[in-house]
């Protein structure tokens, strides 16, 4: 059986709303053609976001910390989206990855695609030296997970329907964290939020580390299919 194929586009720079504009079409063009059986591509969207929160289906408003008044006077917008997960920050030098994915070419289920990506970034980081890991009941990518001083290096949402899947993961590569002071990240108030550039002690080449990234989220997948 020939292994299914994953095209790789890299958007740069691009607003949130154009980008998930965009993505949508993609999402349910896919699923309108798995469930007419017609031939559907099976994409992996690189990009970054000028500075925007945004809040998944089970996140709680209260954990933005900011009102509309100092948003507003920040120049950050919030958007609320269908995807898993709490309320996270998107802004340039974060590596942003949205895989439209039919799983079911590749035998996935949702549970194994997560930790999936996961392992992606994991792998990744580990080609630096760092040492990240999963913290239970606690989606994403963390850093000395079960210490006082645990923090996330990368936040995961997704959104899948007929298997297809659409939004993904946000690594922080050279991100600017203090954007981070007016939320709780992904609803955590005791856990803190870091960047690959933070633990490695300089600016990272972000195109490198895309790079590394794509390279291991097509192996792992690979593996699968």
């Amino acid at each position: 059986m020939e292994q299914p194929s994953i095209r790789i586009e890299d958007w740069g720079l691009i607003d949130y709303d154009t980008a998930l504009d965009r993505q949508t079409r993609l999402y349910e063009e896919a699923i309108g053609n798995k469930l007419q059986q017609l031939p559907h591509d099976n994409v992996a969207i690189l990009c970054e976001h000028p500075p925007v929160y945004t809040i998944g289906k089970s996140g709680k408003d209260s954990n933005m910390l900011l009102n509309a008044e100092r948003l507003g006077a920040l120049g950050v917008k919030l958007h609320h989206i269908k995807r898993g997960g709490d309320i996270t920050f998107h802004g340039p030098g974060q590596v942003v990855m949205y895989p439209i994915i039919d799983l079911d070419q590749f035998g996935l289920g949702l549970k194994d695609y997560v930790n999936l990506l996961e392992e992606a970034v994991i792998t990744t980081c580990s080609t630096y030296g760092i040492n990240c890991c999963r913290l239970k009941g606690a989606t994403g990518v963390w850093i000395d997970a079960d210490k006082p001083v645990a923090r996330k290096i990368c936040a995961i949402g997704v959104q899948s329907s007929h298997f297809v899947t659409m939004h993904g993961l946000a690594f922080n590569v050279n991100t600017d964290l203090s954007y981070f002071h007016y939320i709780n990240p992904c609803g955590f108030v005791d856990k803190g939020v870091t960047s690959l550039a933070l633990e490695c002690g300089h600016t990272m080449d972000i195109e490198e580390v895309k790079r590394k990234l794509t390279a291991n989220f097509i192996t792992l997948i690979g593996q699968k299919g």
